[in-house]
């Protein structure tokens, strides 16, 4: 029967985990990022299902071909992860599969559903890549900033959206204090307002996934390159691999990606449903 797992249990999945797989059920499962934890059997799990904290997916991790946590899961879906899910206001089911084996699972099991699907790319940049690009030039009256508690504090109020930064940090991260144990960011000011954030999304050992924002009226100026590259300078000066995951259809973030010098090192499949 699928239950969840308390937080200090977590640690009984760690061997679920595709080790070449994605990030983000690597940050939940060892602690780092939130999310919630549901397995076929408390004391020896076989498969599991993670509800990312941000409500940016379901993975399903662990044996793809456990025919008791298949035949269960629906059921599991519609009484249980459903009911909670729209409270949160998420009315989508996005589920991914942590290795490839499970997209024939997923299909199969909900073939009674209306499923849609899309398609993820993943990138990374290691140290010593040759091909970095790394123009760190800033135009006039754009600055950057480290992220730190003085920003947002904002204590002599210079800053006047303060309150994106934080709201962006806190959609990932249980506290801003975690994310500052934790992960990484910059953000790019123009004039007194912030317009652009690079951030440690989600974070597994050296790893840390970017999650990056513009805003509308400072796009395609570069801006949003910027501050990525200082993001991904300080992570390669510290040992630390940038780790970016965008939908395929996403050209504008795809191609800022590469123009900083990321390699494509996998790609995956995502499918959806509605809830109600």
């Amino acid at each position: 029967m699928i239950s969840e797992l308390k937080k200090s249990e977590y640690y009984k999945c760690k061997g679920l985990l595709y080790e070449l797989g994605h990030l983000e059920p690597k940050a939940v499962i060892e602690g780092a990022n939130p999310g919630r934890v549901f397995v076929d059997n408390g004391h020896s799990p076989r498969s599991g299902l993670i509800w990312l904290g941000n409500n940016d997916g379901f993975f399903f991790i662990g044996d793809e071909s456990n025919k008791d946590f298949n035949r269960e899961i629906n059921v599991f879906i519609d009484t249980v992860i459903k009911r909670e899910a729209l409270k949160v206001g998420l009315h989508w089911f996005e589920g991914i599969g942590n290795h490839s084996k499970w997209n024939t699972t997923l299909k199969s099991v909900f073939e009674h559903r209306k499923l849609g699907s899309w398609k993820q790319s993943v990138y990374t940049l290691q140290t010593g890549d040759d091909n970095i690009n790394d123009e760190l030039a800033v135009e006039n009256e754009y600055r950057i900033v480290k992220i730190g508690e003085d920003l947002l504090e904002n204590t002599n109020l210079s800053i006047i959206n303060t309150e994106f930064v934080r709201s962006k940090i806190l959609e990932s991260w249980a506290s801003s204090e975690k994310f500052f144990r934790h992960g990484i960011g910059y953000c790019m000011i123009y004039k007194h307002q912030i317009v652009s954030i690079c951030f440690s999304g989600f974070v597994a050992g050296n790893v840390h996934g970017i999650d990056i924002e513009t805003l509308e009226g400072h796009q395609g100026k570069k801006v949003a390159q910027k501050t990525a590259l200082f993001f991904v300078k300080d992570c390669l000066d510290n040992g630390i691999v940038p780790y970016w995951d965008c939908m395929e259809m996403n050209k504008p973030s795809i191609a800022v990606a590469e123009k900083i010098g990321f390699k494509n090192i996998f790609n995956y499949i995502g499918f959806d449903f509605r809830l109600n």
